[in-house]
């Protein structure tokens, strides 16, 4: 197994195996596992917001699910796979703080999750495993090798998709 790459927040990596993705207290941010099984090429993605804002040209594409999902695809692609092949994988998106009236700061994370499904519709990438939502942060590790997702919490322990 490969030393492990660290994906950080509003940041993506996409490489072949043997590569080993870690991302780092995920709370209301989704990490996104992109798979392709045929060609062994993963990548992992830290989306932090739902919409790239058209307002500010100069926002890091990788920072919201909507400009960094098909960066991913690009890259992937550009490196052989298909995109009828690629696999997705989701974790995060929690609600890590109770605002009064709920508003969307407090339901960040759920916007977040809503945002990535819907971007991954659009790109027609199926999403095969999920572990999103509720109170507590998440660390996700995902293994190019065989596409696995690892999800560690100190709330629920570990979890293998």
């Amino acid at each position: 197994m490969s030393e492990l790459i660290t994906i950080g927040i509003s940041d993506m990596k996409v490489l072949p195996s043997p590569a080993a993705f870690a991302t780092y207290a995920l709370g209301s941010c989704v990490g996104v596992c992109l798979y392709d099984a045929a060609c062994k090429v993963g990548g992992l993605g830290h989306i932090m917001l739902p919409y790239f804002p058209k307002e500010n040209p100069n926002e890091k594409i990788h920072r919201y699910a909507d400009t960094c999902l098909p960066e991913m695809i690009k890259a992937m692609e550009y490196m052989g796979c298909l995109r009828s092949r690629i696999t997705a994988k989701i974790a995060g998106g929690a609600k890590m703080f109770n605002v009064a009236d709920d508003c969307g700061f407090g339901n960040i994370g759920a916007r977040n999750v809503a945002a990535v499904k819907e971007t991954l519709q659009k790109l027609k990438v199926r999403i095969i495993a999920e572990d999103t939502g509720l109170n507590y942060g998440r660390t996700v590790y995902f293994y190019a090798e065989d596409g696995r997702m690892v999800v560690k919490s100190c709330t629920m322990g570990v979890k293998t998709f």
